[in-house]
């Protein structure tokens, strides 16, 4: 991606925003066009600003982030939202997944880590991977294996592109593997998320995890 992707960020913590801030500012293709301290303040400035991806505290005071996820995905759909967490909230990270989330980053996560993700998300992509989704959704995926199989009926071809998905490959990486074209992986995903009730990658391999389909 060449073009300059415009980040909002949206936390309580004066101190996180500013060591976001000044992060992102060592690397090129990345333009922080503001700052949110809580979800009504980041939804009123996304209408107003436009950005790419938002990254999303989940515990603040007056809207919090789970809120403010589910209201942006229904006024603002074309803009990625990346879950901000730390190590024990993975209960709201379920949830801000489900709600259509695009991946997720630890506040104490290295530089590598959040320009990738912000990135994939950009790409309208995710970096979620196996383990940490197994991780996550390890008890509901284990109590749902033996039912929830028959709910869902996924094409060969379409469990191979979710699976890749699950890996954190791009479209082109797929289609380019698989010896179909970009537009066809499209496709493919189009069904998959259809069939699974979601509208993002990250939802679809969440779900799909859950349900015992991956």
């Amino acid at each position: 991606m060449t073009e300059t992707i415009r980040i909002l960020i949206c936390d309580d913590h004066l101190i996180v925003r500013e060591g976001l801030r000044l992060i992102l500012e060592t690397e090129s293709g990345f333009d922080l066009v503001g700052e949110a301290n809580d979800g009504a303040q980041a939804i009123a400035l996304a209408e107003e600003l436009q950005p790419d991806v938002i990254l999303m505290d989940l515990r603040m005071p007056g809207m919090d982030g789970l809120t403010a996820i589910e209201l942006l995905r229904t006024q603002q759909p074309h803009i990625a939202i990346v879950i901000l967490t730390t190590f024990n909230e993975d209960d709201l990270m379920r949830k801000g997944l489900g709600l259509g989330a695009r991946g997720y980053l630890l506040k104490d996560t290295d530089r590598g880590t959040l320009f990738n993700t912000i990135r994939a998300a950009a790409r309208g992509e995710t970096l979620l991977k196996p383990e940490i989704l197994e991780n996550l959704f390890g008890g509901d995926t284990k109590a749902n294996k033996s039912t929830a199989r028959d709910d869902i009926e996924l094409t060969g071809r379409e469990l191979e592109v979710l699976s890749a998905v699950a890996q954190g490959e791009r479209s082109k990486e797929i289609a380019y593997r698989l010896g179909i074209t970009e537009r066809t992986v499209k496709a493919h995903l189009s069904n998959i998320y259809s069939k699974l009730g979601v509208d993002s990658r990250a939802a679809a391999v969440s779900e799909a995890m859950q349900r015992g389909v991956l």
